[in-house]
C-alpha cells in the first residue's frame, strides 16, 4: 500500500468537506483510495470537532453536532472569511 503525501490527503479531505461532497464511494473510485480509508479519515474529523457533510443531507439535515462544530469554526471569521465559507 503506498502512503499519500500530506498534500494529495489534504485535497481529498477539502473535496469530502465541501458544501456538497460526493459520496465517500465516489470519492474512493475518483482518488483510487479505499472507502474504509475515507471512512477512517472521515470520523477522526469528527472526533476532532471538525463539520463533515454528508453528500445525501443538506445543511438542514445535520446533526446538532455538527451544527455546533460549524458554529463554532466560524466564530472568529471575519464577514468576508464567513461569506467564502459558506460558498
Amino acid at each position: 500500500m503506498s502512503r499519500l503525501s500530506k498534500a494529495r490527503k489534504d485535497a481529498i479531505l477539502n473535496r469530502m468537506l465541501a458544501p456538497h461532497p460526493p459520496s465517500i464511494r465516489e470519492l474512493a473510485q475518483r482518488e483510487g483510495v479505499s472507502e474504509t480509508t475515507l471512512y477512517n479519515w472521515r470520523n477522526q474529523l469528527r472526533k476532532q470537532g471538525r463539520p463533515v457533510p454528508e453528500h445525501d443531507r443538506s445543511s438542514e439535515n445535520w446533526s446538532a453536532q455538527t451544527k455546533f462544530a460549524v458554529v463554532v469554526e466560524t466564530l472568529s471569521m471575519s464577514e468576508i472569511e464567513l461569506s467564502e465559507y459558506c460558498r
